[in-house]
C-alpha cells in the first residue's frame, strides 16, 4: 500500500465528515467536483448554479465550507455571493475559477477567502486547500469563542469592580487590578506585570486599557500602561514605578492625560 493511500485512509478515519456546498454554474464541472470530494471523504450537501439561491441553502443545509465559482449564472457573481454570505454567517469560502486576472484576484481578496483554486484543478490541490481551510477556520472559530468568553468574564468582573481574567497555560487566572503595576506592549502581545507574576496574552494595548478602571490606570506611552497609585516618582521624561524601581518613558501625546489623573499639589 502506498504512503498516499495510507495517508488518505488515516485522514478519512480522523476527519469528521465535513459538509461542503458547491456553487458552480457548469453542471458537468459541479458533478466532477462532487465525485472528487465524496471520494476524499467529504459530504456534499448540494450544488447551486446561481448566487441568489446560496444564502437560503446555506441556512438550510449548514455546510462547513463553500466551494465557490467566481463566474456564476444570474446577476450575482461568486464574489457578490460571498459578501452576502459573510454578512450573515461565518463560514470558510474557497474560490474556484478559470479566471485568475489581477482585477478578479483583487476583488476576491476583499472577501477574505480561505483559499483559491485555479481550474482545471488537481485532486491533490483540492484536498489540500479544503483541509487547510477547514483547519484554519476551526482555529479561528476557537480563538473567537475564547476571546468572547474572556471579554464577557472580564466585563462582568470589571463591572463588579476590581479584577480581570487572563489566560495562562490553559487556565483563566483571576488577577486583581490593584496588584498590577504596569502593562507593556510586545508586538501582537501584551505583558501584564504584577508584584510577583508576569502574564503574556494575545491582545492590544487599547483592548486592555478599555477593560481596566480608567480612574486607576493611565496610558503613558504607546507601549506602556501604568497603575497610577504604583508610581513612586515622575522625573520627566520618565515615570519611576514602585516595582523594581522600573523606569517607564512618558510619550509626549500622553503627558496631558497623565497630569490630569495624578493628584498634583
Amino acid at each position: 500500500m502506498s504512503d498516499n493511500s495510507i495517508f488518505s485512509q488515516v485522514t478519512k478515519l480522523l476527519m469528521k465528515k465535513a459538509k461542503i456546498l458547491i456553487v458552480e454554474d457548469e453542471s458537468i464541472v459541479a458533478k466532477d467536483i462532487q465525485v472528487t470530494l465524496e471520494k476524499l471523504g467529504y459530504d456534499v450537501v448540494g450544488t447551486v448554479a446561481e448566487g441568489e439561491k446560496v444564502l437560503e441553502i446555506v441556512k438550510e443545509k449548514t455546510p462547513d465550507l463553500i466551494l465557490m465559482d467566481i463566474m456564476l449564472k444570474g446577476s450575482m457573481t461568486g464574489i457578490d455571493t460571498a459578501v452576502q454570505v459573510n454578512k450573515e454567517i461565518s463560514i470558510p469560502i474557497i474560490y474556484m475559477t478559470a479566471y485568475a486576472d489581477k482585477d478578479t484576484l483583487s476583488k476576491a481578496k476583499l472577501t477574505q477567502p480561505h483559499g483559491y483554486i485555479i481550474k482545471p484543478y488537481k485532486e491533490v490541490d483540492l484536498r489540500t486547500t479544503v483541509e487547510i481551510a477547514l483547519y484554519k477556520h476551526k482555529k479561528e472559530d476557537k480563538i473567537k469563542k475564547e476571546r468572547d468568553l474572556y471579554y464577557s468574564i472580564i466585563k462582568s468582573d470589571k463591572d463588579s469592580g476590581g479584577s480581570i481574567f487572563v489566560k495562562s497555560k490553559y487556565q483563566l487566572i483571576k488577577v486583581k487590578t490593584q496588584e498590577i503595576y504596569f502593562i507593556e506592549a510586545l508586538k501582537d502581545y501584551v505583558r501584564i506585570n504584577t508584584v510577583d507574576q508576569r502574564y503574556i496574552i494575545h491582545s492590544t494595548m487599547k483592548s486592555i486599557k478599555d477593560k481596566l478602571p480608567s480612574a486607576d490606570f493611565a496610558r503613558v506611552h504607546r507601549s506602556f500602561i501604568v497603575r497610577i497609585d504604583k508610581i513612586s516618582a515622575i522625573e520627566f521624561p520618565n515615570i519611576i514605578m514602585d516595582h523594581e524601581n522600573k523606569h517607564i518613558p512618558i510619550g509626549s501625546s500622553y503627558k496631558e492625560d497623565l497630569m490630569n489623573k495624578i493628584k498634583l499639589v
